[in-house]
């Protein structure tokens, strides 16, 4: 993969939320239309799926590419995700070509939008207990670290999520959240065993918008906070530090 942050994790994913206030239309006819005109602009994306109240527009997957984007049309909420991707600007183009499109095709109203978010995410490979090396990592030597280190004890659950308001009024946030592997409620795996560890930043934007085409042009801002905030905070104070304790461990 030829981005930067690809370079520092096994995979690496841009994702997009548009959360609104009221249902989408339930028509057939408008859905399939919406995903017939993604599909003319990147034709690439020609593999369809139905699921339980989620309707799926993605790239075929092959085998030995690792790379892949989709959209997903649920009850009022419009998803689209770029794996891998050779470039910020190409996943940039996807998520923005569909915030372009989608409130004129399936008839959103700027007033209708609650919010529209935008994820960096980063997995990482971890054959060890997932949550000792987040322990270990981020909470070793520490007041809450040390509440946690009792004698016979093993780490069972730490996944940390945090936000943060980046204006005074609350009109865009951030989140940060480290997510460990699936697990029983005795610490079992089982059939998640393979899963990585997942750090993900989240700049959200409140709603709502002036006007149908704001939603296209906000989505530049979003994009430089989150890189901002992967670059200055995420990377060193998250990523970096679980990737040496990974690397110690495995040695």
């Amino acid at each position: 993969m030829a981005t930067s942050f690809g370079a520092l994790c096994t995979d690496f994913y841009i994702n997009q939320k548009l959360a609104l206030k009221m249902d989408l239309p339930s028509e057939r006819e408008t859905t399939l239309h919406f995903f017939e005109r993604v599909r003319q602009a990147l034709p690439a994306m020609s593999k369809f799926r139905k699921y339980d109240g989620e309707m799926v527009l993605e790239t075929p997957r092959r085998k030995d590419d690792i790379r892949n984007s989709w959209l997903s049309v649920r009850k009022n909420i419009l998803r689209t995700g770029t794996v891998n991707p050779d470039t910020m600007e190409q996943a940039y183009r996807f998520h923005e070509f569909v915030l372009q499109q989608a409130p004129y095709l399936l008839s959103i109203s700027p007033l209708d939008v609650d919010y529209v978010e935008l994820t960096f995410g980063f997995d990482l490979e971890c054959a060890e207990s997932q949550d000792e090396v987040i322990y270990q990592a981020l909470f070793a030597d520490t007041p809450l670290g040390n509440a946690m280190n009792i004698d016979g004890s093993k780490v069972l659950d730490c996944q940390p999520f945090c936000s943060v308001n980046l204006d005074e009024h609350g009109s865009m946030q951030a989140f940060f959240e480290v997510r460990t592997r699936q697990k029983s409620r005795r610490g079992g795996t089982g059939r998640y065993a393979d899963e990585p560890i997942a750090l993900n930043l989240t700049v959200r934007k409140y709603g709502p918008v002036e006007k149908p085409e704001d939603l296209k042009k906000q989505f530049p801002d979003l994009a430089e906070t989150c890189s901002r905030l992967a670059i200055d905070k995420l990377v060193p104070d998250l990523l970096m530090p679980i990737s040496r304790c990974i690397t110690s461990s495995a040695g």
